[in-house]
């Protein structure tokens, strides 16, 4: 039986590195199972962060936010992460599933959106993947996004979605509500706040959803 292999998307102010060592807990011991890609997203390249920066509709441009907290805002550096990480899949690929943190977590959803639901690609569904896996995730408040959840085939998939009830970074109702736009999620909860968390009961809960999702 051949490893997973799971495309992993790290926080705003985070990066591939960074991203290893939040998931070290839940995935030491899944190694036989699965191979854990790290990837910066591409804005580290040239000195700046995240996969994109949240500002507000009418155009405030040095509000730099996550994306995770306000309504009606405009993700800039959005397209360039798209157009990247479609051809990460054509290159680097193939990818069994997503794994996302925080904003990474939304992205995750949103190639959720963009998959192919019967594993072949077209221009506007690129990607080709069987599973993802969230950690205080959030959904998308760029407006322009929004028809990317409305495909209820591209979010017939087995997801897990770990979620904090004390996280104050991205509260535990959005990330909630981000999963129920999933048609049959796995909703992981635990007393933290925004972090991996990597109990006894979540560890069982991932090796499970990964052996179940193995090729």
């Amino acid at each position: 039986m051949r490893k997973l292999r799971i495309l992993c998307l790290h926080g705003y102010h985070g990066s591939a590195d960074v991203l290893r060592k939040q998931m070290k807990t839940l995935t030491d011991g899944l190694n036989d199972l699965a191979e854990f890609e790290c990837v910066d997203a591409p804005s580290l390249a040239r000195g700046d962060f995240g996969w994109w920066h949240a500002v507000e509709h009418h155009g405030v441009a040095n509000t730099r936010e996550s994306g995770s907290n306000r309504v009606a805002m405009t993700y800039e550096g959005w397209d360039e992460t798209c157009r990247w990480v479609v051809a990460i899949f054509a290159n680097e690929g193939p990818f069994d599933g997503v794994f996302g943190f925080s904003q990474g977590g939304a992205l995750a959803a949103l190639l959720v959106g963009l998959r192919a639901p019967d594993g072949k690609p077209t221009e506007h569904q690129p990607l080709s993947f069987g599973f993802a896996i969230l950690v205080g995730a959030f959904a998308a408040r760029d407006l322009r996004l929004a028809t990317l959840y409305e495909s209820t085939a591209n979010y017939d998939l087995p997801s897990i979605h770990i979620i904090g009830r004390a996280d104050s970074v991205v509260p535990s109702q959005a990330s909630r509500s981000l999963a129920f736009q999933f048609n049959r999620p796995l909703i992981l909860e635990h007393d933290g706040g925004h972090v991996i968390a990597a109990n006894p009961e979540i560890r069982a809960q991932v090796a499970k959803f990964l052996e179940a999702c193995a090729p």
